[in-house]
């Protein structure tokens, strides 16, 4: 049953974020979450609370007119109250472009920490490691700006 319970958390953060339910993405997360996007952005991993999380992704994919993102394959090690589960994912971006494509495709794998809290899986980290794109990455931006 924990197995289950990780592998759906996991899953609701990428439902949650695809649908715009901004409240209920919010719960997926514990307190504090270590965020790296490093191999897409560069820069640094940064510790941030759910509000800070969803508060920038509204922004971003509240500006694309759809976003999909599949997760599967997970793989579930648990220890106690802490657990990993390293997952598969696809995430596609769509955004109405008059100067470029309207797609921008992501693939590559998620590993997800999580902690168990008041008998409730929560996300403690998420490490996205990007092996492949396809399409119109400056969908990003333009989202960015009118999310």
């Amino acid at each position: 049953m924990d197995r289950q319970a990780v592998v759906e958390a996991c899953t609701r953060m990428a439902w949650h974020a695809d649908q715009r339910e901004w409240e209920a993405l919010k719960a997926v997360f514990a307190d504090e979450v270590r965020l790296d996007y490093t191999s897409l952005n560069g820069g640094e991993p940064a510790v941030l609370s759910p509000e800070l999380i969803v508060d920038a992704w509204s922004r971003v994919l509240g500006g694309f007119d759809a976003t999909q993102h599949l997760v599967t394959n997970h793989l579930v090690t648990l220890d106690g109250d802490a657990a990993v589960c390293t997952a598969s994912f696809q995430a596609t971006h769509r955004l109405a472009d008059p100067f470029g494509a309207p797609l921008w495709t992501l693939g590559g794998t998620y590993r997800f920490d999580l902690v168990r809290v008041g008998g409730a899986w929560r996300i403690s980290g998420v490490v996205m490691t990007a092996a492949w794109a396809d399409g119109n990455k400056e969908l990003m931006a333009l989202a960015a700006a009118t999310g």
